[in-house]
């Protein structure tokens, strides 16, 4: 069974056979003991290290507003648009499904000059199944990006129907990356284990194990989009603290330094299906979702935990910054994430103050003082730029340079 892919949405579709679904989840279950067993015996490590031990360190904002792009999505024009963002760190998927191709993502990504890029491997069952394969399949992918530094082993782990049925699975597959890199790529920097959402039993799992395996940098999806506003809780943590406890963990694990990056995120856009990447229950008006993103980064960076958060992603219909369908749409996230990079890049956030009424945040950037404020209620100011760039009004955010 390989991914099968929705074009819309890119991402493979659910499985639909209950049969089949029924039949993995019952080879997967003993692994899945495994993994529940080992997040109970480090909880109390986990829990100790949240409240006691919160390691900080400074953020580089040139590359910590980062971006996905794609091969498929307009790329003649993808550069220009990236230039225009002013983003310097970038991600592109490469599908091992898609082999065939790899000179043309070769040339893709050979086409954004002095761009900092991630390759995320995308898994298909067959280099699961067949480690043969993958070990020349991931020897040929280090050769040909050759002035490329990091890869992103595996994407969204912990979905079967991204193709890892086991967690086990994934473990020997990012192996088998590490030794073909110990061997011969050793310049190569290798990022993992890639779990989507605030499901960090697999987190856990994926570090700690007797797995000849260390990540070079953590990674996560870490979506909050079914919460909406990203200050909203899920189980009691809000993003800034489930970013705090992804921190913990990863800092207590032998299997890794601690950086990390968020490869993936983005609120699905209302009244776009098929290209939403959920149900339109959880989609939101394109004004909430640039809010929602310029606060998802406000957030993230206060935290001082987080590297890199990229944008999934640059040209998408249904939760992109750009719809593509009928030429070049740019949505309002676009001008809201090009005036936030204008602002924000390389600036120092200096303080912040999450307010029960207002939110405060202030950078220092050069001889400028960027002050932002945001609030559920519409501010009472004189002057400031809007999310967007635009001479302030009114409105619940706004930025002031001094």
């Amino acid at each position: 069974m390989n991914l099968q892919w929705d074009d819309y949405s890119d991402q493979p579709h659910s499985i639909k056979d209950k049969t089949f679904k029924k039949s993995i989840y019952k080879k997967s279950a003993l692994d899945e003991v495994v993994t529940i067993l080992t997040t109970i015996v480090l909880s109390p490590f986990v829990a100790l290290s949240y409240l006691l031990f919160q390691t900080k360190r400074d953020i580089d904002t040139t590359k910590f507003f980062s971006m996905s792009v794609n091969l498929d999505k307009n790329p003649k024009e993808s550069l220009d648009l990236i230039n225009e963002l002013g983003v310097d760190s970038l991600l592109v998927r490469f599908p091992l499904s898609d082999m065939k191709n790899l000179d043309r993502y070769v040339e893709f990504v050979e086409s954004f000059k002095d761009k900092e890029i991630v390759i995320n491997i995308l898994q298909d069952r067959e280099n699961i199944t067949n480690l043969e394969l993958f070990e020349k399949n991931i020897s040929l992918i280090f050769e040909s990006f050759k002035d490329i530094k990091e890869f992103q082993i595996g994407n969204a782990i912990n979905r079967k129907k991204w193709a890892f049925w086991k967690m086990s699975e994934y473990l020997s597959f990012f192996e088998v990356a590490k030794r073909v890199r110990d061997e011969k790529f050793k310049d190569k920097k290798l990022l993992g284990s890639s779990v989507i959402d605030f499901e960090y039993h697999y987190s856990i799992r994926s570090l700690f194990n007797l797995y000849s395996i260390k990540y070079d940098k953590f990674t996560s999806l870490l979506y909050v989009d079914r919460r909406g506003d990203p200050q909203n809780s899920q189980m009691g943590f809000n993003l800034k603290r489930k970013i705090h406890l992804l921190n913990a963990i990863i800092s207590i694990s032998p299997k890794t330094k601690n950086n990390l990056y968020i490869t993936e995120t983005n609120w699905p856009l209302s009244n776009t299906a098929p290209y939403a990447p959920t149900s339109e229950r959880e989609c939101v008006s394109e004004d909430d979702y640039a809010f929602y993103m310029v606060i998802y980064y406000l957030l993230s960076l206060s935290t001082n935990q987080v590297d890199r958060v990229f944008w999934h992603q640059l040209i998408a219909p249904g939760y992109g910054l750009i719809d593509n369908r009928d030429g070049i749409k740019k949505y309002p996230a676009f001008y809201a994430y090009k005036t936030m990079m204008k602002l924000l890049k390389g600036a120092v956030l200096k303080e912040y103050v999450l307010g029960t009424k207002i939110k405060l945040f202030k950078f220092k950037k050069g001889y400028e003082i960027i002050t932002i404020y945001y609030s559920d209620e519409n501010l009472d100011l004189k002057s400031g730029i809007n999310i967007y760039g635009e001479p302030f009004s009114s409105g619940k955010f706004a930025y002031v340079v001094t």
